[in-house]
């Protein structure tokens, strides 16, 4: 119990740190723009060197998952990495707290191993592999994704999307896209309504 409080206890100081230094660094960026009278940008034009793991932490409504990303070695480091093209679905922080259970819990490991199923390092090492599970659902190694083309995720299942009454719609699964704010030097941000199945 002590070890899923620590790791809970972590993920939540590392959302405030994430939240916080993305407002100072954006209020620093806004005050200087502004004294220059600069517009804006919210888009960065792919002929930057800027990557997605660049600007996930300006998105305040996806920080959650941001930090979720850099807890997962290999995803961080292609995130990083100018030369791997990715479409990552970012799903919001509401789509994330209103899941039936964390990322990194599995019923089936609270049914074999009960209560104490995250406690020790075996039980890190459950939820670290969980959690992995979980965000690689979420990364898809195709940038720029056509409609209609499936694509396996890092996860390994298999996603497409398609146009709904003007709206982009990953499948399956229906999960609405809420926007697209980000389109960098290695792929693009999708905001997510919501997550995807990651049973």
């Amino acid at each position: 119990m002590k070890a899923r409080a620590t790791f809970a206890t972590s993920l939540i100081a590392a959302c405030f740190i994430t939240a916080t230094s993305a407002k100072a660094t954006s209020l620093h960026i806004a005050d200087t723009q502004a004294s220059l009278n600069l517009p804006i940008p919210h888009d960065v034009m792919s002929g930057s060197d800027v990557t997605i793991s660049d600007v996930l932490g300006r998105e305040r409504s996806i920080n959650i998952f941001a930090g979720f990303t850099r807890d997962i070695e290999s995803v961080f480091k292609r995130l990083e990495a100018g030369s791997h093209n990715t479409t990552l679905l970012a799903p919001l922080n509401s789509a994330i707290t209103r899941l039936p259970r964390k990322p990194w819990e599995d019923p089936q490991e609270y049914a074999a191993l009960g209560q104490n199923a995250y406690d020790g390092r075996d039980g890190e090492d459950r939820a670290h592999r969980n959690l992995r599970r979980f965000v690689e659902a979420h990364v898809v190694p195709e940038s720029p994704w056509a409609e209609g083309q499936k694509v396996q995720t890092l996860g390994g299942d298999t996603v497409w999307w398609e146009e709904k009454d003007g709206k982009k719609v990953i499948q399956p699964g229906g999960i609405e896209v809420s926007s697209v704010p980000n389109k960098v030097v290695n792929g693009e941000v999708w905001i997510l309504e919501g997550a995807r199945n990651y049973a």
